[in-house]
């Protein structure tokens, strides 16, 4: 990221910090978002295994869009409907001038319509002379102030009570109190003639239905069926990717989008719209118009990389629990579309350079991937938009740092006692500050002298080779990667110790890291040379019939899902992806029993980002129950901003931002009354023991 790109995010990002009023409603408002949902899945049928089948039908009418979009013109046409083909903004705006122009039509009435957001037709059609209103509350807050959305589903989510009673004050011409109830009367007095009075009710579509040319609108305030039904003539302005196979599909889709937006079973109107009624107004016959939009779309559906982007369903979920943009919203975290699914979706429609300039936010914790009703890797295509990014600008000088994390940590480890004395020092600290960008308040865990690997071979050559268990059924591949490797060799061989007390053979081959850091960077190729180097020593012992086991969450998300995906195509990546464990739920399934007595102990438990997809570590928490702790599952329903690195990197796009993100969590903690943290992951560890001051121990520690 240039230098005038970072100056303009990190005044964005201080700017949202130092308004904390703003900041906490937004966190309320995307928490409420989290906890409908949540409380909605426990009471449907299958639970979150909608997702599944979302994912399906997404991927098999992405697949045949062609062939579905002729099977929709021609069935909405036969309704009477007029179909039309934009490639881009300019076109949408040139045919809805055309259809204005020709019936002297001048008032345009609109419900909420992202698709419109995204080409601004707004500006083309008033540039033209027409007057454009917005009609859902949200939409005409942020218009009557000239501000775009700050959230897919809310986007007025950052106007403050008081604000909104200004805004219809100014444009009324009256007193509003800042009360929900006046604010609502006046808002329906002002909306009523507009409805009335309207030529052109224009919408977007939610859905739209090959099957039978209908299209689906869902809203909670009616004003889409006012729009849609009122006026001499109803525009649909709808995205290719919106068009799905059946009617079955479609009843899919109502159910998948309000769940997962804010818990609700449905909205709280679903319009189904097969054409129009020829019912004649003031002598003009009623038309239905329907607009199918591309801008990018057939491009991105040839795109590898970036094709499940059109999966996209408009949900908003991957908003509501994004630690980011929780903080810093959708202004900042986007530019008309906001949040995670904002990068990938602007770079396709809006151009590479634009998403590059908030790439940056997403801290590549995966949580929006885990909440999405489509399982789109979010994640993966957001490293792809900045690999893309950096082939023209280069990757930030820290960023280029931390991706070299592992060399890093060699280094430390062979000059431990130089290194950590340096790392105490408080000019050492400044030095790294100001010229590596690694910030000067971030704690450091102390480099070990030797490497877990040195210890094993010091151990075998004390055995004389006699190997424990060797040759005993049960044999593991030991995957360290980098904290127990050069920071905690300690840990490592406890672990190890652990295995073969359940019986276990252990090896140890010479491995790099995960390479999870080139994926959060986004240097996908370094993270397929790391992938492809790892499974190369590890294939062959998976066919042997060996398990692999990792002490380090993010590592086990790598050999399970992320190297698969990077390498789909590799004969052993889903091999070995099916023969790898986290290191407390593969001792369990063993039958280990050992450990140190923990009766009495209060542990409040923190699972990392990458563990959730892995079963919240489960594992570790029965193992810690069974020696007797009381073990308390905290969270706040988002990451804890550490992020891996991102928490060490200094200032505003880093240390700041990861503790903005983490404060809520940190009280949760301090508030619990537990005695210490427990986690898994060696970086969140480092971020709770800054930002709680409780100990926080790694459970390999009470082995």
């Amino acid at each position: 990221m240039s230098s005038p790109r970072k100056a303009r995010l990190e005044a964005a990002i201080v700017d949202a910090i130092e308004h904390p009023k703003k900041r906490n409603s937004l966190t309320r408002c995307m928490k409420r978002g989290r906890d409908s949902r949540s409380e909605r899945l426990a009471t449907l049928h299958g639970g979150a295994a909608f997702r599944q089948e979302v994912k399906a039908i997404k991927t098999r009418c992405i697949e045949q869009l062609p062939e579905l979009q002729s099977r929709f013109i021609a069935a909405a046409e036969a309704r009477g409907c007029q179909v039309y083909l934009a490639a881009d903004g300019a076109e949408v705006a040139e045919i809805c001038l055309r259809i204005a122009q020709e019936r002297a039509f001048t008032q345009v009435s609109k419900s909420k319509s992202l698709t419109t957001e995204e080409i601004e037709l707004n500006d083309d059609l008033q540039a033209a002379g027409l007057t454009v209103i917005e009609t859902d509350l949200g939409e005409l807050i942020i218009q009557l102030v000239g501000d775009k959305p700050f959230h897919l589903v809310f986007p007025s989510v950052h106007k403050m009570r008081d604000e909104v009673a200004e805004i219809f004050s100014k444009e009324t011409g009256k007193p509003v109190p800042p009360d929900v109830d006046a604010i609502m009367k006046v808002v329906r007095e002002y909306l009523r003639p507009i409805f009335l009075n309207t030529d052109i009710g224009m919408t977007g579509a939610n859905i739209g239905i090959a099957e039978t040319g209908g299209i689906v609108i869902e809203t909670n305030e009616g004003n889409g069926r006012l729009v849609s039904s009122i006026g001499k003539c109803h525009i649909c302005v709808m995205g290719m990717e919106k068009i799905v196979d059946t009617l079955d599909d479609a009843m899919m889709m109502v159910l998948a989008h309000p769940v997962s937006a804010s818990g609700q079973l449905p909205t709280t109107y679903v319009t189904w719209m097969g054409g129009r009624s020829p019912l004649g107004v003031d002598g003009v016959e009623r038309e239905s118009h329907i607009i199918i939009l591309d801008n990018g779309r057939s491009r991105m559906r040839e795109d590898p990389a970036m094709q499940e982007a059109l999966r996209c369903i408009r949900c908003g979920a991957c908003m509501n629990i994004c630690p980011t943009y929780g903080v810093v919203g959708g202004h900042v975290f986007g530019h008309i579309y906001p949040g995670p699914i904002g990068i990938p979706w602007t770079s396709e429609v809006h151009g590479l350079e634009t998403a590059g300039d908030f790439a940056e936010l997403c801290i590549s914790c995966g949580l929006c991937k885990e909440i999405c009703p489509a399982e789109i890797d979010m994640p993966l295509m957001i490293a792809e938009v900045k690999q893309r990014d950096a082939e023209e600008h280069g990757y930030p000088a820290t960023n280029r740092m931390l991706m070299a994390a592992e060399s890093m940590a060699k280094l430390g480890c062979t000059t431990a006692p130089l290194a950590n004395w340096s790392l105490r020092q408080p000019w050492m600290r400044e030095i790294m500050d100001r010229f590596l960008g690694i910030d000067k308040r971030r704690s450091f865990p102390a480099f070990d002298g030797q490497t877990l690997n040195r210890r094993f071979r010091k151990r075998a050559r004390k055995l004389r080779g006699a190997a424990p268990n060797a040759g005993s059924a049960r044999k593991v591949v030991f995957f360290a990667d980098l904290f127990v490797q050069y920071n905690r060799g300690d840990l490592g061989m406890r672990a190890i110790e652990a295995l073969e007390a359940a019986g276990c053979e252990v090896v140890l081959p010479k491995l790099q890291g995960c390479g999870y850091p080139y994926i959060g960077y986004g240097n996908l190729n370094a993270a397929r040379d790391a992938a492809l180097y790892n499974l190369a020593r590890i294939a062959p012992y998976v066919e042997q019939g060996y398990a692999v086991v990792t002490p380090e969450p993010t590592a086990a998300y790598c050999l399970k899902i992320a190297w698969p995906k990077l390498l789909p195509y590799h004969p052993h990546a889903k091999q070995v992806a099916e023969a790898s464990h986290e290191i407390f739920e593969y001792l369990l399934a063993q039958g280990f029993e050992g450990g140190a007595n923990a009766l009495g102990k209060r542990y409040g438990f923190h699972c990392s980002c990458h563990q959730r997809p892995l079963g919240a570590g489960a594992g570790v928490q029965a193992w810690l129950k069974a020696r007797g702790a009381q073990v308390e599952f905290l969270e706040s329903g988002t990451c804890c901003g550490m992020a891996g690195t991102f928490g060490m990197k200094a200032g505003a796009l880093g240390y700041d931002l990861a503790n903005a993100v983490g404060e809520p969590l940190f009280e949760l903690f301090k508030g619990s009354g537990v005695e210490a943290v427990v986690t898994e992951s060696s970086v969140c560890a480092i971020h709770l023991r800054d930002g709680t001051g409780l100990p926080v121990l790694h459970p390999l520690e009470l082995l």
